[in-house]
């Protein structure tokens, strides 16, 4: 496996600091325990009667399901870590746990939905838009793309190939739009919306800004949907989250173009605008921007941090559904934070620099990472082939910024 000798490479060992109590999203009680109700049913309750129920010698975080074990190891440096033996666990709860809810999240410009699991786990679901082989067209806007189900599964195991580990853990899910979303939703606006098709198939298509009408419907064949299930992250009641607007953000308009593609010293300025004047929140924007690039993602507008941990942190890459639509041309203005700053992490530049060996091709790595979720294959070989041709690129532009 190269992924495993990728993740033992003294590169993907370098330990994170100390992680002291304030470094921690959450502070545990030790005490709190998690059981089956007695009932016999597979709903979990939080229960400090629990202690009689549990094995002898586990702990209270054994007791835990899969999502909460996950929001309990976000801390300041990582949101999992590198050797996460959750990991597996946590993407086959998303995979296969019954679905006991589903309702349209709000806002946005396409459909989503909130799916909910007997043990009070969420996910976030991306239904498919788009087949692996379509590509979207040369004269479409950026903010005009479908979001793809696929470059959320793909966008995940890239970021964990990357090191970066800032996307939450996504999983392929073939859904049963009737059973799993028709039959049990309390939406009642997403109900209305349900119809079958004149070719037999069951149809939906909720309500949002852009993309949500019978045109733009999400059909099953007859019944059975693909689509991205993505762990949720804390309640913003108990892990309150800030945005903030990306500097080098889109001007999402026809015709207009944004400050930082008029001026080529547009860098100077952000480097001294907080939270980019001091800390390493610059050389995070351009790991983002690194990953963007490699799977041509134009639509980062925003990106969020968690405000327990103040300014230094790392960058949540949420949204990433409008990565991978392209293979056949690459996107170099996503590469702008890089090229106009000309600073990039030495760690980031070293794994990069690894990816591009053939012990450990970007591409190689991320066909095998792919291969285990349960919608393989997630990704169109053309579109491997692209990553390994961007990789080249933005080692070039390390190398121009090294050399000049």
């Amino acid at each position: 496996s190269k992924l495993a000798a990728l993740f033992e490479h003294p590169l993907y060992t370098i330990p994170i600091p100390e992680v002291t109590e304030k470094d921690k999203l959450f502070v545990v009680n030790p005490m709190e325990k998690f059981s089956l109700r007695s009932s016999g049913s597979d709903e979990w309750v939080s229960s400090s009667k629990a202690e009689t129920l549990l094995p002898t010698g586990k702990t209270a975080y054994d007791t835990y399901p899969s999502w909460l074990k996950f929001h309990v190891g976000i801390n300041r440096y990582e949101l999992y870590p590198r050797q996460d033996p959750l990991m597996p666990t946590l993407l086959q709860d998303l995979a296969t746990q019954r679905i006991v809810s589903s309702v349209q999240k709000s806002g946005g410009t396409q459909l989503k939905l909130i799916m909910t699991f007997p043990n009070y786990g969420q996910a976030l679901f991306k239904p498919m838009k788009q087949t692996r082989d379509q590509e979207t067209p040369i004269d479409f806007f950026y903010f005009s793309d479908f979001e793809r189900h696929n470059a959320e599964i793909a966008a995940f195991h890239l970021d964990r190939i990357l090191d970066f580990r800032r996307i939450p853990p996504v999983s392929g899910r073939l859904v049963n739009i009737t059973k799993e979303i028709r039959d049990i939703t309390t939406d009642k606006k997403l109900a209305k919306t349900f119809f079958i098709s004149p070719a037999g198939n069951v149809c939906f298509y909720g309500e949002c800004s852009y993309y949500c009408s019978t045109e733009h419907a999400i059909c099953g064949k007859p019944d059975r949907l693909e689509g991205s299930m993505a762990a949720l992250l804390p309640d913003k009641a108990l892990a309150k989250r800030r945005s903030w607007r990306s500097p080098w953000r889109r001007s999402y308009h026809k015709s207009k173009k944004a400050e930082w593609e008029l001026n080529p010293n547009y860098c100077a300025q952000v480097r001294e605008t907080p939270p980019y004047d001091r800390g390493h929140r610059l050389l995070d924007l351009i790991d983002m921007a690194v990953l963007d690039f490699l799977m041509g993602n134009m639509d980062r507008h925003h990106y969020e941090t968690f405000e327990k941990f103040g300014n230094d942190t790392f960058l949540l890459h949420l949204d990433n559904g409008r990565g991978f639509g392209t293979h056949s041309r690459d996107e170099p203005s996503i590469l702008a934070p890089l090229r106009q700053c000309c600073s990039i992490k030495r760690s980031t530049y070293l794994r990069l620099q690894l990816l591009a060996t053939q012990p450990y091709r970007l591409s190689d790595l991320l066909r095998e990472a792919l291969a285990t979720d349960p919608l393989a294959p997630i990704l169109a070989e053309p579109h491997l082939r692209a990553l390994d041709r961007r990789l080249g690129k933005v080692l070039a532009a390390v190398g121009r910024c090294l050399a000049g």
